[in-house]
Order: structure tokens, then sequence, then C-alpha cells
């Protein structure tokens, strides 16, 4: 699949930098002090169990940026399923560059793979239905690029990246300015004043809120915390004047039900915050 656009060369590089620092520093003394720095060797990569494999073109870069001469034979791609006993890719060259670079590699496709696996079975949930799922800025600090990038392999769709690329007024923006409509209406002059293209989206918490932000004609309602019921009144209420979006505590078994209400997106922070990692090992091809 084509990388998201967010995952830049510039910005996996710094990370890949920033991590292999964090591991490495003045040196891996355990390759160092034990395999000569001209052997060649081949690694693989085996899965432990079934998933939808993710990580493996940030794996490759991974490699690439520690060592040019690295070579990555691929044999499954990122999105597709893997099964365990299976060998995702071989990787070939210096020894001493595998050992390095195996722990980031593995870190990296052990929890975008286990992301993946568990958009994937949330989202076929929804096959059959215009609601699609989203996830959330619920994401581990620095680690972002690549857990949001797993959500889009795994077949989700990815909310904002940041706080600089949509306004979201949440509860706290709308007490602090006294009411939906005064917030709105910052954002706007704002976004006016800034020239900035910025979707504005608005979290409401009853049909008395939900009213007030269509008045106020924002991009996208957020409908948070609502029962199954409450969330009908709500798209009904709006009738397609802008997007909708399901929010809070929603578990799996719920995503079907929802649906069924006509909201646009159905967004999930536990994509993010609560996957499990994939098994994976790299292993010395002797």
């Amino acid at each position: 699949m084509k990388r998201p656009s967010y995952a830049t060369d510039k910005v996996l590089k710094q990370f890949i930098k920033n991590a292999l620092e964090e591991d490495i520093q003045d040196g891996d003394h355990s390759t160092l002090s034990t395999i000569p720095k001209d052997l060649e060797q081949s690694a693989k990569l085996l899965v432990k169990e079934n998933c939808i494999l993710a990580g493996v073109e940030l794996a490759e870069i991974i490699f690439k940026t520690f060592d040019k001469d690295l070579k990555v034979e691929t044999y499954i791609k990122d999105g597709e399923v893997a099964k365990t006993g299976d060998i995702a890719f071989i990787v070939t060259g210096s020894a001493r560059s595998i050992l390095s670079t195996e722990r980031l590699v593995l870190n990296c496709m052990q929890r975008m793979s286990g992301i993946a696996t568990l958009t994937h079975d949330w989202d076929s949930r929804l096959i059959g239905t215009k609601t699609k799922l989203l996830d959330t800025r619920k994401t581990t600090p620095n680690f972002r690029v690549c857990e949001k990038w797993a959500v889009a392999i795994g077949g989700g769709t990815n909310h904002r990246y940041g706080l600089y690329d949509m306004i979201m007024l949440k509860d706290n923006h709308i007490d602090y300015n006294g009411s939906i409509t005064n917030a709105v209406k910052m954002a706007k002059d704002y976004v006016k004043k800034s020239k900035k293209k910025l979707k504005i989206e608005v979290e409401t918490r009853n049909l008395e809120e939900v009213q007030e932000a269509i008045n106020a004609k924002v991009d996208r309602i957020m409908l948070d915390n609502m029962d199954v019921a409450t969330m009908k009144k709500a798209v009904k209420l709006i009738n397609g004047s802008c997007e909708s979006e399901a929010s809070g505590g929603i578990t799996r078994n719920q995503l079907k039900e929802i649906a069924t209400t006509g909201v646009t997106y159905i967004s999930v922070g536990a994509l993010t915050h609560s996957a499990e990692n994939i098994d994976l090992s790299l292993k010395a091809v002797m």
C-alpha cells in the first residue's frame, strides 16, 4: 500500500535516528565484542502468530538508514495476512548491522502488526455500511507516525494527525468559552485571520449541543458517549448538513449497531492504546 503522507522520509529518518541513539549510544558492545567487522550473514523475520503484518516497509527503511548495503528480500507485504511459521523477509549483509538494528525493527513491527490486526478485525465489522473507522490521538509519544500508519495498513482511516491539522473543540474548549457558539465563532475568526485551511469539529454531549453545533455550521459534529437511540436522533437532526462522528468508550460488539445510526465515522482510541503486540522474531539463517 502507498505510504501515508505524514510518514515522510524526513519524519521517519528522525524517528529512526532518535530510536537508534537511545539504544546504541556509544556502541552495541555485545556485537562489537563478538562479531567480526567483515562478517556477512542473513536473518529471517519469523512470524510466530497469525496476524495482519505491518512495518515491513519501515523495517527496510531502518535497515537501509543504518547501513545502505543491507539487502531485504520481502515475501509478505504490509497489510497482508501472515500465519504462524511464515517468513516475512530475509535481510542480508553485515552481521553487525543486522544485530544492531534487530530490536528496533522488532519493536516497530510487533507493535504495528498488533495495531493493524486489531484494526482489521474491528473494521471488518463495518463491511456493508458507509461508516468509516477512525483512530485518535491516543498514541504513544514519539511513536505516533508508526501507530497511525499501522491503522491505515489495517484498513482503518486516520483522524487528524495532531493538533495542527484540524480544529477540534472539545468539552474543555467549549466550557472555557462558555458555549459552542462562542468557541466556534472564535475558531472561525482564527481560521480567517491566519488563512489556514482547517476543518472545525465540535464535541457534543447531548441533543441541545448538537443543535447548537448545527446552527454554528461546523464541518463535523462528534457525538460523545451517547447511547444508540440518542445517536439516531442526533444524526436525524444533522440531516447531512455536516459529517458526524460517534466516539467515547465504544466496544467492538457495538460497531455494527452504531453504524446503523448513519454516522459518518466511529472513532476508537483502543485501536492504538489497547492493541497487543504480535510475536515476531528475527532469526539467523544458518
